[in-house]
């Protein structure tokens, strides 16, 4: 373990920070743990701090041990309205990277409009559970071809796994697919736990795009939902994605919280 001293003024005991592990740190007071601190790997390499401290000195102590300890760029991932742990990341050098918007979405088409919303002419959806392996995982590394040479994986949520050919891990369960005679041009990844769903990713072939596909799979997804009787569904979308911005907005998706991501370059 590595541990550092740091005064807390005022002729307090001195505060402890420990590494107790490769990634985590302990910041103890009298033998009390008044802080703690976590640096987590993602898929795509990058790293993501986290602190839990009630005090602001505590959090400096911490977060000056872990930077000291780790190579930029560091990131960070909060709720936009905490803006005390804003000011925190912010006051050690970290600054606002991208934003990120949580939006909830009824699965009623009802209300959503989409109870009448084909796929386009010589498209068909495959229900999730049903798709093969061999052409959904030729679609997904076209789609992560296409991610890396335009936006980069950087600008994808930390789940959407950069991983090499061949190896990407599928779970046939989650995936609800657009299929062409030929091969497999879109996708929607779903999670569902009982009465709760969360869409995690809607891609499309580049050479597919603005021909409705998206929005079948959408109406799709979110019927079924509705028949298990599941009433909303969440997801994030980047605020720089206009695309998926309009496509949620204009089946009625609102717009429940944000996240912003820092980085420490």
């Amino acid at each position: 373990m590595n541990s550092k001293h740091f005064p807390s003024g005022g002729g307090e005991p001195t505060v402890v920070i420990t590494q107790v592990t490769q990634a985590q740190w302990h910041a103890t007071k009298d033998d009390r743990v008044v802080g703690r601190g976590d640096a987590s790997s993602r898929p795509d390499g990058r790293i993501f701090l986290s602190i839990d401290s009630w005090h602001d000195a505590v959090f400096d102590q911490l977060a000056h041990a872990m930077l000291t300890d780790l190579a930029t760029p560091l990131y960070t991932v909060v709720d936009e309205t905490d803006v005390d742990l804003i000011s925190s990341w912010e006051r050690v050098g970290f600054t606002p990277r991208r934003r990120e918007w949580e939006y909830l979405v009824r699965t009623d088409p009802r209300i959503t409009g989409l109870d009448a919303t084909p796929p386009p002419p010589g498209t068909t959806i495959v229900a999730g559970g049903n798709a093969e392996q061999g052409p959904l995982r030729a679609l997904d590394q076209a789609i992560r071809l296409e991610v890396e040479a335009t936006v980069g994986w950087q600008q994808m949520p930390a789940e959407v796994l950069p991983c090499p050919s061949g190896n990407t891990p599928l779970d046939l369960s989650k995936y609800v697919v657009a299929a062409q005679p030929d091969r497999y041009v879109g996708l929607v990844r779903v999670m569902v736990r009982r009465h709760w769903a969360r869409i995690g990713l809607i891609a499309v072939r580049a050479d597919q795009h603005r021909r409705g596909i998206a929005r079948a799979l959408l109406a799709h997804t979110l019927g079924a939902l509705h028949h298990r009787g599941i009433d909303t569904a969440s997801t994030e979308v980047n605020e720089s994605n206009t695309a998926a911005t309009a496509l949620f907005e204009g089946i009625g998706a609102r717009r429940a919280s944000s996240n912003l991501e820092l980085v420490l370059r």
